[in-house]
């Protein structure tokens, strides 16, 4: 009978090393909830940083089509500090189509956002008369704009697949 127990013991035993344990099913679960995790939170940065291109992008065009007005306004009604209104006319439409196209495509996002982020509080300083509601939509903005320096483009980039061919490179 003492073989049948030791052989028993020595099964279960062999049973016991194949099953993982609680910490590496614990692991195993993290490790697929942040895998889960990073598609949700790539989805949303994509839309924020489609939202911003189209907002951004539909405004700089608006500048180039009327140029004439564009520097009207900016010699009349925007008063950016510092700058001559002809050139905050072109580094302000040339941010905003710029900014928002690499953006958009999620190159060099970090940067593009932070330029984005001064050309959108460029406009509010240099616009005093904006109505509340205008005003909120900045904000909004300038959220978006940071949350996009802060937290980058997201899987779905150029960002992600230039660090992805470097790291394989690298690798």
């Amino acid at each position: 009978m003492s073989t049948t127990h030791s052989s028993l013991s020595a099964a279960a035993a062999s049973s016991d090393a194949a099953a993982p344990s609680l910490r590496q099913r614990l692991i195993g679960l993290a490790q697929g909830w942040l895998r889960f995790e990073a598609w949700p939170q790539a989805l949303a940065l994509l839309a924020a940083r489609l939202y911003l291109f189209d907002v951004f992008f539909r405004s700089g065009l608006t500048k180039v089509r009327d140029w004439d007005a564009t520097l009207f306004l900016f010699n009349e009604e925007y008063h950016v500090p510092v700058l001559p209104p002809e050139l905050a006319a072109w580094m302000g439409t040339g941010g905003e189509l710029g900014f928002s196209v690499l953006l958009a495509l999620g190159l060099v996002t970090r940067p593009a956002a932070v330029g984005l982020f001064f050309v959108n509080a460029m406009a509010v300083i240099s616009y005093p008369d904006l109505a509340p509601a205008a005003l909120k939509d900045h904000h909004l903005w300038g959220v978006l704009a940071t949350a996009l320096a802060v937290f980058g483009a997201g899987r779905l980039s150029m960002d992600a697949l230039v660090w992805r061919r470097w790291l394989k490179k690298a690798g």
